[in-house]
Formats: structure tokens, C-alpha cells, sequence
């Protein structure tokens, strides 16, 4: 019975017994619990889940009850219930998430919140705290009025994309309506992110291609980084066409017709950049939403946890419900349709990106959270792992000398692509060069004269001896 209880209870505490002369080591799992989801301390268990048993149940019932009526503030919700183990007799105390929040320790004039990072309760940082005190309040960062005026900025950009998505013109009225402003003209934080101007500071998305599988130094193994900063439909906009530029479209030629082969759903980054701007936390100094890309995935990673506490590891995404950090700024993109309200985005990354073509579960997103960010990992379905060196899904069997790195690279590009005869044409397409001419003589001439490609004509029967793929000179 106990193991089953161990195992029902989202968060969990043990303790062998109870502590009344230091409280604090088990009050202070009360106050994160209570700031929290939640959770269930066990009195009478050891931390390796076997059962000591009290010795007086009915006395360490009444001290736990008293300690946290004097020790926390407010007085959060909570069960106490006597079991017992064969002949072991135990307590399970049971805190509710609460309302009233944040949940404080106090003793010898100090208080101090406590949230959940693990296993661990620790003193939850100002950022926190005060995230807390707006949910205990029943607000949000985004509605709260600024002393910032709305006829001193311009929202050129929220109104043009407005009139684009939906066909309708963001009329004055609609920023009340909408919670952008308040009826005396003071923009609400949420309007102050819809400026044209960079009116929030932590409103920055910074963006970096990275050489290679892991992160580096910015200076030596960054292929590309770019940093942005305003509006949050310019970050969105930003954030898509930094990964659509360093990402490739493959295609694999059938009889009739080709197939396209990205390497990412466009639909699954959208929704993963939306999710990473609305439920954000934008109280973090300093913060900022990252996209990192490697030759196998994107990470898109956003300053706050899961809003309401807990981890994203702990939930199915295909039942969650929706819970709005921001919820003024989500019903604005829902408004102009780059999200719905039902909490389904997770899902919709995972369901757009099993429709791209060379898709296996081992290239299923992944969702990651802790008390202080929210990472979603987007998988590369053109990148596969064969022997422990990386290559992309059309293998080189083959070595390449190379002159510099960029030419390697474009040189590796062309290798995958011709495991078929293909185009000059086809083939500078798929590198993303225009320059037909320049691009033959810098990439294409000095693989023919190495042996590495070899020119044909069309049905021109192959040599026997014929070691690399080939291509067509149309």
C-alpha cells in the first residue's frame, strides 16, 4: 500500500521521523509544495522507501499541524493520514498546490519561500517570488499597466500582421479589448511587447548555428549567430527564418515527380517559437529565448519552467491542459491563428513533424523543463547516426580534401546529393547557389578533376571501375 501511495504522489518527501526542535527541514517541503504542484511528505519511511514506523503517531500528528500553523504563511491546505506498514505505523502528510501564493517559512524574523528544483526544496529567487505573488493575486505580467503612454509609440507591425491573418483592421478600440491598454491610454506590458520600439528589455532572441553536435566558442565554432530584439511577432519571424536559412530542403527524385525532404516542419518550429514567446517568464533580468542548431536538432529554450510548477517530464502531452503564463499575449496569437487555446501545441510539434518524410520515433521532439527554463529539442529527420560519425541521411562513402571550411562543407553537400545522377542545376539548387557558372568552377570542377564526380550524358552505360556517384550534364 505504501509503494503504491509512493508512487501516486507527483512529489514526494521521506523522513525517518519527525523533526520538531529543526522544523525547517521538512517545513520548508510544506512551503514548495504549497508554491508548487503539490505533494506528499511521508513520516516514518526511509529515503531509500523502507518503513521505520513512529513511535507516538497521535503526537507527531498534532506537532506537524501546530508547527506549520506557526511556521507558514499563509496557512496552506493540507491531510494528514495515519498508515500503517505490517506493524509499522506511519504518516503521510498531503499539501495541496495553493492559491494563495507564494507559501512563506517563517521563524526568527526571516521568511522565505521554498519551490521544488528535483528532489530538492530550495529558496525559490526574487524572479520567482514575485511571479508568485503575481499568481497569488490572480495577475499576470502581461496585464499589468505600465506608465508608458500608447500615443508615443507605434504598433505598425501588430496592426499590418493583424490585417494580414485575419482579414480585419486592429481598430483603436481593440486595445482595451484586447487588454493592450487600459481606457486612459497606459499601455499594459503586453502592449509594451507589440511595440514597433524595443520597450522591454529582456524582448531578445538570441540565435546560433553551431559547427558540429555540441555547443562552442562563439568565435571559432559559431557558423552563424544573430541576435534580435522588440516586438515579439518580429522575434517570431526572426526565429523562423534563422532556422528556415540554416536548414536544408533535401529532395529524393521518383518516377514522376520528386519528394521533398526538410529538415524540420516549418508548422513545428512556428509552434515551438510560439510557445517559447507566449509562456515565457519576461520578470528574469537579463533573460532571453535561445535557438541553438546543430547538425542533428534546434533547441529553442525560454527563461520560466512549467507555469504552476513541476516538470514537463512528468506529463503526457497528449492530456495536459492548457495553463497561460502570459494569457493576454496567447490570446492575441490566437487571434491572429499562430496558435489555438486547448494547450495542444506540444502535440502539434510532434504530429507535424511525424509527417515529414524519413520520420522514425527516434526523430520524435523532445520536452524538457526545470524551475528556471523550458527547452524543446526539434530532431534533424535528415541526420542519422551510423558507427558514431554523423552523416546525413544520404551517406558519403568517401573522403574529401579540403581547401577551406566552407568548401568542405559545400563539397560534403554535393557528395550526399549525387547518389543519383542529377543536374548542374539541380545540384547548385540544393546548395542554395543561384550563380550556375561560379558555382561550377569553385565546387563542381575541382571534385571532377579529383575523381571524386564523374560528367556523364544521359543512359551513357557506367564503367565497371566507376568509384563515385555521378552526375548529369544537362
Amino acid at each position: 500500500m505504501i509503494e503504491q501511495l509512493i508512487a501516486e504522489a507527483t512529489e514526494c518527501d521521506f523522513k525517518v521521523a519527525l523533526e520538531t526542535k529543526k522544523p525547517k527541514s521538512w517545513l520548508k517541503s510544506v512551503s514548495a509544495f504549497s508554491n508548487g504542484i503539490g505533494g506528499t511528505l511521508f513520516f516514518g519511511i526511509s529515503d531509500d522507501k523502507e518503513a521505520i514506523g513512529l513511535m507516538d503517531i497521535q503526537k507527531d500528528a498534532e506537532a506537524i499541524s501546530r508547527l506549520i500553523k506557526e511556521r507558514i504563511t499563509p496557512l496552506p491546505q493540507f491531510i494528514l493520514k495515519p498508515l500503517q506498514e505490517e506493524d509499522k505505523k506511519i504518516l503521510a502528510l498531503e499539501v495541496s498546490p495553493g492559491r494563495s501564493t507564494p507559501y512563506y517559512y517563517k521563524a526568527d524574523g526571516v521568511m522565505e519561500a521554498y519551490i521544488r528544483i528535483g528532489n530538492e526544496s530550495v529558496i525559490a529567487p526574487d524572479y520567482i517570488v514575485n511571479e508568485l505573488i503575481l499568481k497569488g493575486t490572480n495577475q499576470s505580467f502581461d496585464s499589468l499597466i505600465t506608465n508608458a503612454i500608447k500615443k508615443d509609440y507605434s504598433f505598425t507591425l501588430l496592426e499590418a500582421t493583424y490585417l494580414e491573418r485575419t482579414g480585419l483592421r486592429f481598430e483603436p478600440s481593440d486595445y482595451v479589448s484586447f487588454g493592450l491598454a487600459d481606457k486612459n491610454g497606459f499601455l499594459t506590458n503586453a502592449g509594451k511587447l507589440m511595440t514597433d520600439q524595443h520597450t522591454v528589455y529582456n524582448s531578445r532572441m538570441f540565435c546560433t548555428r553551431w559547427n558540429g553536435l555540441e555547443k562552442g566558442s562563439i568565435f571559432d565554432d559559431a557558423l552563424d549567430d544573430k541576435e534580435y530584439e522588440g516586438n515579439l511577432i518580429y522575434l517570431l519571424k526572426s526565429g523562423s527564418e534563422f532556422i528556415r536559412n540554416n536548414s536544408k530542403v533535401r529532395f529524393v527524385k521518383e518516377a514522376q515527380y520528386r519528394v521533398d525532404k526538410p529538415d524540420y516542419a516549418e508548422r513545428a518550429v512556428t509552434e515551438a517559437l510560439v510557445n517559447a514567446l507566449i509562456h515565457r517568464d519576461y520578470i528574469v533580468l537579463g533573460s532571453e529565448i535561445h535557438i541553438d542548431m546543430f547538425d542533428d536538432r534546434v533547441e529553442i529554450t525560454s527563461p520560466g519552467g512549467m507555469f504552476g510548477g513541476g516538470s514537463i517530464q512528468e506529463y503526457d502531452i497528449y492530456s495536459m491542459r492548457s495553463m497561460r503564463r502570459n494569457p493576454i499575449i496567447a490570446d492575441l496569437f490566437h487571434r491572429m491563428k499562430y496558435m489555438e487555446r486547448r494547450g495542444s501545441g506540444l502535440r502539434k510539434i510532434v504530429t507535424e513533424t511525424e509527417k515529414l518524410p524519413g520520420y522514425s520515433e527516434k526523430y520524435k521532439p523532445e520536452f524538457f523543463s526545470s524551475a528556471i527554463d523550458f527547452r524543446v529539442v526539434l530532431k534533424n529527420v535528415n541526420y542519422d547516426l551510423v558507427g558514431g560519425t554523423h552523416q546525413v541521411s544520404y551517406q558519403v562513402t568517401h573522403q574529401v580534401t579540403p581547401q577551406d571550411s566552407k568548401t568542405s562543407k559545400v563539397s560534403d553537400q554535393i557528395l550526399n546529393f549525387c547518389i543519383e545522377p542529377q543536374s548542374k542545376k539541380d545540384i547548385a539548387l540544393f546548395c542554395g547557389f543561384k550563380d550556375l557558372r561560379n558555382f561550377t568552377l569553385k565546387y563542381l570542377n575541382p571534385l571532377l578533376k579529383s575523381g571524386q564526380l564523374e560528367m556523364t550524358i544521359p543512359d551513357k552505360p557506367k564503367s565497371q571501375n566507376q568509384k563515385y556517384v555521378t552526375i548529369q550534364d544537362k
